[in-house]
């Protein structure tokens, strides 16, 4: 075998590197920024960098033109520039290998002696090395090549590229027959870029090492965990029992588990804490009205104080049946508004994180008929989707829907069960008739045994419609009929509202009653900063319009008025001022009116 031509260029190489010495180039240590790093194998490197590597790098080249690209090879350095256009380098098999040469972090232009291609920071295309491997190229096909069929071989590389190209010709021609002067060749490359195949196999291994941090600390495959926390700043003035004025310092958190098993189903798992009084109330137990003397003035977000306790709030699965149909099933605390729209989108917060700041504004209450303070509220909910733009939902819901036992029976409690205690049938039709806009139409039956109908706003009347000498509460059913619609009218303004209309039925008797509510509310986008919601609702909470038994008849109208400005500080805080303005409280005109105040601040994760 012949060695002179490789003697000769090697002898060549000092003189070669006197005239091509200003580009020496001094390397940063490896950093985890794409374009900072070195290039990325697919599989780690074995740890003596002379053998054959693992990884498949039969390197194609991949992109057009001098513009510049996201991958690394080759090299195009433009006239009078200084700034590499990196391009692609694909493997036979379409998998991009980013091969990104460091950064320079001083560039020693000095006219000092260099001896050794290996102390080039990068390969011209009349090094030996560069050559060499274009050999190997040429002759057992390493590279592809760019999509057009061009090598493009007379271009710079730096040394991991040629480290890469290297490696490919390894695994090539390991499975083709090769000539001896050419296996001595590719021996001579592997001693040439030992360094840099040794700096890429502690890069891959460090990537794998982080990877497998990565894996093993993350939460779950199946589940992801958001939060949301209110930190609010509430008070009013004007109350019923003498007590002017009160301002509290309130939050609430809650951790929702969110858990899918097929990706199309959801397991909805939520934990709160809250120390959010109900209605400003000091007794944390109903009516609530032993300080504003009215349910009117109900916070959305006061769901309940836990006594920063941390509680199961709310559990849920929803899955699909077919294509068109999806049904919810509740484990406990279930209302009608998780399965079924409540046609307020800009207000329905869901438990009032973000939305209206009144108990009131979120929907339509006939909505939480039969579900509020009950306990232990389980049952199912549907979804059929007619068409791309018409719904129907349908749910049934039971308070109390624990086992009877003996201890339960001995004391009275025999209306247990599925069916026999506190019940709300559901059943909705909704649709999109255009883009921006909905209309529902709903029906709910429920059933009170305790004589109230549970749905946590509006007057005394109007929650417990019938009472017997003694004034206590006595059971009856109702029927609930409500209309809801939404309108985007414009790209910054929109407008919305609804009525509902229950009709009470004393149980063993013939009184009747009747409950009216109705609601307004008007909408203006992106005021002051995009994602911005201003926002003014006036209504009047549900009232006992007529009673047969006279006295539980309110006899005036109330009005609420609802003013909020909701600032999102950035996309995990958001910031609502708001005020409540009851007039009449409790449809009585003798009753001074209330003023509330909050400013509520939401953090989001």
């Amino acid at each position: 075998m012949n060695f002179l031509p490789l003697r000769v260029a090697l002898g060549s190489t000092a003189v070669l590197a006197s005239f091509i010495a200003h580009r020496a180039v001094a390397y940063e240590p490896l950093s985890p920024a794409p374009e900072q790093s070195p290039p990325e194998i697919s599989a780690p490197l074995e740890a003596n960098p002379s053998k054959r590597l693992d990884a498949s790098v039969s390197a194609q080249f991949q992109g057009k033109g001098p513009q510049p690209r996201q991958a690394t090879f080759p090299v195009d350095l433009a006239e009078g520039s200084d700034s590499l256009d990196m391009q692609p380098l694909r493997t036979s098999s379409q998998e991009s290998y980013h091969l990104t040469p460091l950064l320079p972090s001083e560039q020693d232009h000095s006219a000092a002696q260099v001896t050794s291609v290996s102390q080039l920071s990068d390969v011209q295309p009349t090094d030996w090395a560069f050559q060499a491997v274009q050999s190997l190229v040429e002759r057992y096909g390493c590279v592809a090549g760019y999509p057009d069929g061009t090598f493009r071989g007379n271009r710079a590389a730096t040394r991991y590229e040629l480290a890469a190209l290297v490696n490919a010709c390894l695994d090539n021609i390991s499975d083709q027959f090769a000539t001896k002067e050419d296996l001595e060749q590719l021996r001579a490359l592997q001693e040439e870029f030992a360094a840099e195949l040794a700096t890429l196999r502690g890069r891959v291994d460090g990537l794998e090492a982080r990877t497998a941090t990565l894996e093993a600390q993350q939460f779950s495959t199946t589940t992801k965990l958001n939060g949301e926390a209110i930190m609010a700043l509430s008070g009013f003035l004007e109350s019923f029992n003498g007590q002017d004025e009160r301002i509290r310092f309130t939050g609430r958190a809650r951790l929702n588990f969110l858990t899918s098993f097929t990706g199309k189903d959801l397991l909805y798992t939520r934990f709160q804490a809250s120390n959010q009084p109900i209605n400003f109330s000091n007794t944390n137990a109903a009516p609530f009205t032993d300080t504003t003397g009215t349910a009117m003035t109900r916070l959305s977000w006061d769901t309940g104080n836990t006594n920063q306790e941390v509680i199961l709030d709310r559990l849920s699965y929803k899955f699909p049946v077919g294509d068109k149909l999806t049904v919810t099933a509740f484990g406990n605390n279930a209302f009608h508004h998780y399965y079924a729209t409540t046609t307020n989108p800009y207000y329905e917060g869901g438990g009032g994180g973000k939305g209206a700041v009144s108990f009131f504004a979120e929907r339509n209450p006939i909505f939480r008929n039969g579900t509020v303070g009950v306990g232990n509220v389980t049952g199912i909910g549907t979804q059929y989707d007619i068409s791309d733009d018409l719904r129907l939902d349908i749910g049934y819901l039971a308070g109390r829907t624990q086992f009877a036992t003996a201890t339960t029976l001995a004391n009275g409690e025999d209306q247990n069960g599925l069916f026999g205690g506190t019940w709300g049938l559901l059943g909705q039709l909704s649709y999109k008739p255009f883009t921006g806009s909905q209309i529902a139409l709903t029906y709910l039956r429920n059933h009170a045994p305790d004589g109230n109908i549970r749905s946590g706003v509006g007057s005394t009347f109007a929650q417990i419609p019938f009472v017997d000498g003694n004034g206590i509460a006595q059971a009856f059913s109702a029927d609930s009929f409500g209309l809801e619609a939404t309108f985007r009218v414009a790209k910054g303004f929109a407008i919305g509202g609804w009525a509902g209309y229950t009709r009470a039925n004393q149980a063993n008797s013939t009184n009747d009653a009747e409950i009216l509510n109705a609601a307004i509310n008007l909408t203006a986008f992106d005021i002051g900063k995009e994602g911005s919601q201003l926002g003014l609702i006036v209504g009047m909470p549900p009232k006992n319009i007529n009673n047969d038994i006279l006295i539980r008849e309110d006899p005036d109208t109330s009005i609420h008025l609802e003013g909020l400005y909701q600032f999102p500080v950035n996309n995990n805080i958001t910031i609502t001022p708001g005020v409540i303005y009851v007039i009449n409280p409790e449809h009585n005109e003798a009753r001074r009116d209330i003023f509330v105040g909050v400013l509520r601040t939401t953090f989001s994760f």
